[in-house]
């Protein structure tokens, strides 16, 4: 009886190999065959209940309204009736951003200023979106492949909605059109700030003349001193149909810090791609001040050349038509990270020589699905959204040479999320650390949840709750203070920015109940929202976490726009009973951004360390 649990797992690998061996012309009938083998072998026992769960299972259950639930209807009949037909023509229809819908033919711009914010807006040209289409012409028609294109038109900041869908020929039995309506967001954002000691303009085009380009362009001058600062960037997305993009970055600080660099990378954009990897390159000089042993601070400079390379392959493990094998893929990345200092810290200030030139060897080998479900009423409002969805279990190991000596490095990781009756759950997992002799050495341990409810009615309002717990424990950390957590980043509360608020663990956990009214105002749609983030730090002093809480409460509302390109831009104010080394009851504004409650993604990409942070 002890034996059944292995025996699964062995027969999971067997059919995965096998079914990897059959020929593609058998794979649909085989492979069903394959998975109702290992469904019904599951139900002999909680322990391959849970395996086979863990693989396959997906227990969504999300909420739409009546009137899109009947299109989805009608477009997957139409799916499911001209499956497998050949596709003789695709026909894209790019609309402007004001007055028209991508789901409806009949709307059609009437008010002067939509037909005047159309006039100067340039249309996404039609081979920018057939760049994006996993298909083409004379291929059979794949239904999930057609999903997984309208999902990677969809997340381009340029667009707002997509809508593909099969349209039948009269008189032909094997063969089908395909239409695809885009309907465009307005790209070209202003954005600015003005205050008696600096102003600043920023330009973003996201659509540059209509190629899925990005152009940014940002400007700061400070009246008092004439400093100026720059940052430009501009980013190839998608080049010719390889999904591979390019970024070239230049920036030029107030306190003349610069950075410059260059990026080429193709990641996992889809479950169902095969090949990865990227280059970068990237040079910066910066000044940033860290203390001696008597805890004097001192201004050291910091001028370093970054390489990173790295590859991945994605093999599909199972063969055959049904959604959860191709969706699971076995992933393997490599990678290398060359850190070349041409500026150090003086010893005094870094006796370990932290800030040291770095050679860095990491392999990937993991396990992933990944799915996505459209939703609605997340961070934006009433646009679908792709909630990513799946699970991780993958290990990591290498080999770092720093400051004339070799260490080992290992780690995994597991991350799973789902949508339930009570709402979406996710949670990731990472552990790693490096090992010298034999010992364990800058050991991170990351756990990570995200939570938000159902769509909740109340009358003409809609109501989500947003739960976001962190926790990161370091363990042998080096001896400096830029090796120690702070509680005010990503993963923490906003204002805490003193970097002797530190500590070599951290609890966190943002609380958000987030509502969006009814109607719109020209466009505009409001989302009030209450939030509350709670923190704390530890060190080697305390048993686990010091019994200091750090708080944050705000109010706010998040604006979105039905035609601009940015998700949401909002107003908030934020008060904090407490702020070490500045004072009690602290009041601030915009100190709360909605990315902050960002989901998780599925995807085995780069190699990397965990992070500490």
């Amino acid at each position: 009886m002890k034996l059944k649990p292995f025996f699964f797992l062995l027969l999971l690998l067997c059919c995965c190999f096998a079914s990897a061996q059959q020929k593609e012309i058998h794979s649909g009938n085989d492979s069903t065959i394959v998975y109702k083998k290992i469904e019904n072998y599951s139900k002999k026992s909680k322990f391959n209940r849970f395996i086979f769960k863990l693989l396959f299972k997906s227990n969504r259950k999300a909420t739409v309204t009546n009137s899109a639930k009947r299109r989805r209807i009608l477009i997957k009949k139409s799916f499911d009736r001209n499956e497998g037909k050949i596709i003789r023509n695709i026909n894209i229809e790019t609309l402007d951003p004001f007055g028209y819908s991508a789901e409806n033919n009949k709307d059609q711009p009437e008010k002067g200023f939509e037909k005047f914010g159309n006039s100067l807006h340039i249309k996404s040209k039609n081979w920018t979106i057939r760049n994006l289409l996993l298909f083409k012409k004379n291929d059979a028609l794949d239904s999930l492949i057609v999903k997984e294109s309208e999902r990677l038109i969809r997340r381009q900041r340029y667009t707002r909605s997509v809508v593909i869908k099969p349209v039948e020929i009269p008189g032909s039995r094997d063969s089908v059109d395909i239409s695809i309506r885009v309907l465009d967001t307005w790209s070209l954002i202003p954005n600015g700030a003005l205050s008696t000691s600096q102003g600043n303009f920023e330009l973003t085009e996201r659509n540059f003349l209509g190629l899925g380009h990005e152009f940014r362009n940002d400007y700061t001058r400070r009246f008092d001193n004439g400093r100026d600062a720059y940052l430009g960037k501009y980013s190839i997305n998608n080049i010719k149909n390889t999904f591979i993009n390019a970024s070239v970055t230049y920036e030029n600080s107030l306190k003349n810090y610069t950075t410059k660099n260059a990026r080429v990378e193709r990641q996992f954009f889809s479950p169902l791609t095969r090949l990865a990897g990227g280059i970068s390159f990237e040079k910066r000089f910066l000044v940033d001040s860290l203390p001696n042993n008597n805890g004097v601070f001192n201004n050291q400079n910091f001028k370093f050349d970054t390489q990173e390379y790295w590859l991945g392959h994605s093999f599909k493990i199972f063969k055959g038509k049904n959604e959860d094998f191709r969706t699971t893929n076995l992933v393997t990345t490599i990678g290398f990270k060359n850190v070349k200092y041409l500026q150090t810290p003086d010893l005094v200030y870094d006796p370990t020589r932290f800030f040291a030139d770095e050679k860095l060897y990491l392999a990937t080998i993991g396990l992933n699905t990944r799915k996505f479900a459209e939703d609605k009423y997340l961070f934006n409002f009433g646009i679908i959204e792709d909630i990513p969805y799946g699970q991780v279990y993958s290990i990591t190991g290498g080999l770092q040479q720093k400051n004339n000596r070799q260490r080992s490095y290992f780690g995994g990781r597991f991350a799973y999320g789902d949508y339930y009756s009570f709402g979406y759950l996710s949670t990731n997992i990472e552990w790693g650390s490096f090992f010298n002799n034999g010992c364990s050495e800058e050991t991170t341990l990351r756990i990570e949840g995200n939570y938000f409810t159902n769509l909740l009615n109340f009358g003409e309002w809609k109501l989500r709750q947003f739960i976001k717990p962190s926790l990161v424990i370091g363990n042998h950390r080096a001896p400096i203070i830029k090796d120690r957590l702070i509680i005010s980043d990503d993963n923490g509360i906003v204002g805490f920015n003193n970097p002797l608020i530190n500590g070599t663990r951290k609890l966190s956990v943002a609380f958000q109940t987030q509502t969006y009214a009814p109607g719109n105002w020209h466009g505009f749609h409001f989302s009030p929202f209450y939030n509350m983030t709670f923190g704390f730090l530890g060190n080697e002093n305390n048993q686990f976490l010091d019994s200091r809480l750090y708080s944050k409460f705000s109010v706010g509302v998040l604006l979105n726009n039905d035609y601009l390109v940015f998700n949401s831009f909002q107003i908030s104010f934020s008060y904090y009973p407490s702020i070490p080394f500045e004072g009690d009851n602290i009041f601030r504004t915009n100190s709360f951004k909605n990315s902050d409650l960002s989901l998780p993604d599925f995807q085995i990409g780069q190699p990397v360390i965990v992070p500490y942070k």
